[in-house]
């Protein structure tokens, strides 16, 4: 690109994914209401576990994190995303993307983590049920989601630090409805090939480092379960392990599609619709999943909401 129109404190245009004809915006409200059940949800995830002392204990403690990690996430990219929409101010400062930036990677990569720190959980509580509160106790089961939180930040940190040092010029059209640095890189007017090695190698640690340890985790469960004798306790370790499972499957095979593909197979259109899909739908989808399959936060949230009515 030309240097004579490079500027050190761009102001961005995000595109947006919506326009303001009848069918896109019965599609923005219907966002809206996805967006208000997922604070909902997973406000009340976290806000049951805290309160409830039965679900206090490591699986529950890393399931009100994940709900956190949602709830923080889907906060980072639909109000702004609104507010472009119904101001028609499709405007964003440097700065304004680079936070984006870095709370969108931080979440994603942490959440990357989480999942498998709750993928090895389950695979102690069932491989070695006897020993489960002496090898995942709550003074391990915190070090670990702080750790979780902690390289899910430095990846954000590095992210962001490199998508600070270009310079851009040209078009600042971002065809994206929140700052993605994927969506910053076209717009440089320095080279970047450095910075995409790194941004692959990051990726790889943040999805097949995690997906190996959710694989392992999970063949040695599935290997236990298949030599349990009782048909109950089979049904019992598959109903424990089912809800995490579908979790993964929605975030990873979202995250996957998304970041694992040839750059020359991505489009603007299909690159925005798969980043609403988890970003703005599975913050969604994940506390309906573990409170319609698991007993023990539906019997919490019916006493929760008992106690609610005669208050």
């Amino acid at each position: 690109m030309e240097s004579g129109n490079r500027t050190s404190s761009p102001v961005f245009i995000l595109l947006g994914i919506f326009n303001h004809s009848p069918t896109h915006t019965f599609l923005f409200a219907l966002v809206l209401g996805i967006f208000t059940v997922a604070i909902m949800g997973n406000s009340t995830m976290v806000l049951l576990i805290h309160l409830d002392a039965q679900l206090h204990t490591p699986m529950y403690f890393l399931l009100s994190q994940l709900s956190l990690m949602d709830l923080m996430l889907i906060c980072t990219t639909v109000p702004r995303m609104a507010f472009n929409y119904l101001t028609g101010r499709n405007s964003i400062s440097l700065a304004g993307c680079g936070a984006q930036i870095f709370f969108y990677v931080s979440l994603l990569g942490a959440e990357c983590f989480l999942l498998a720190v709750m993928a090895y959980d389950r695979y102690v509580a069932i491989c070695y049920p006897l020993r489960y509160t002496i090898l995942m106790s709550q003074k391990l089961c915190v070090l670990l989601a702080v750790a979780s939180w902690i390289l899910g930040s430095l990846d954000g940190i590095i992210v962001l630090a490199a998508a600070l040092s270009f310079s851009y010029c040209g078009s600042l059209e971002i065809h994206h409805f929140f700052c993605d640095v994927a969506g910053l890189l076209p717009l440089s007017c320095t080279d970047t090939s450095a910075f995409e090695r790194l941004l692959f190698v990051c990726c790889v640690v943040m999805l097949i480092l995690p997906v190996s340890v959710i694989v392992t985790s999970y063949s040695r469960v599935l290997l236990a379960v298949l030599h349990m004798g009782s048909g109950e306790s089979r049904r019992k370790a598959f109903a424990t392990c089912s809800s995490h499972l579908m979790v993964v499957g929605l975030y990873y095979g979202a995250a996957m599609f998304m970041y694992m593909r040839p750059a020359s197979t991505h489009t603007a259109e299909q690159d925005k619709m798969v980043s609403a899909f988890y970003t703005i739908l599975t913050p969604m989808l994940n506390p309906l999943i573990y409170s319609l399959r698991n007993r023990e936060v539906s019997r919490g949230l019916r006493k929760f909401l008992r106690r609610g009515r005669l208050l």
